[in-house]
């Protein structure tokens, strides 16, 4: 096979079209399954996916921009999401999120400076009755006060930090 210049090969994502035949029709299963790989679609991986399914990177492009669910970037190491829905509302989540934001230095729908924390809105996570809720590396917390939120990160750092 002959390299092209602005194509590199990326094993995983090669491997994962092949599972699905090389289908076009496969796309947003083998974009799930890569971004579930590697926590998000590198330009690698979509050059790849293009390649084995002979679709335009242009296509790919539009599929993964069009979905909010795919990550362009590498994933910070701890990902918090806060509810912000109407019934979160109603019992603090937006001064939780500002809490966040200036505490942890991590701006809503970003990372924290040192790449550590990312913060995300989500608009319900099926926990209303126990809210304001939030969610860190997918598991769900109700009830979530500022100190409880930060007994929970400093959990988590410090796991990451012994692993």
């Amino acid at each position: 096979m002959a390299a092209l210049i602005d194509k590199l090969e990326h094993a995983p994502a090669r491997l994962i079209c092949g599972r699905h035949d090389n289908r076009p029709d496969a796309l947003l299963e083998i974009l799930h399954e890569a971004q579930a790989a590697e926590g998000w679609l590198s330009d690698d991986a979509l050059r790849t996916i293009a390649d084995a399914l002979n679709i335009s990177r242009a296509e790919i492009h539009g599929v993964v921009s069009f979905y909010h669910d795919y990550k362009r970037e590498a994933p910070a190491k701890l990902a918090i999401k806060l509810c912000r829905a109407e019934a979160c509302q109603a019992v603090g989540s937006e001064a939780l999120a500002a809490y966040v934001e200036k505490k942890w230095n991590a701006p809503s729908g970003g990372k924290s400076a040192d790449g550590e924390i990312q913060l995300e809105a989500v608009y319900c996570l099926g926990n209303c009755a126990l809210g304001p809720s939030g969610m860190i590396d997918g598991e769900l917390f109700g009830r979530v006060t500022p100190e409880r939120l930060d007994a929970l990160i400093e959990q988590r750092i410090e796991k990451m930090e012994r692993e």
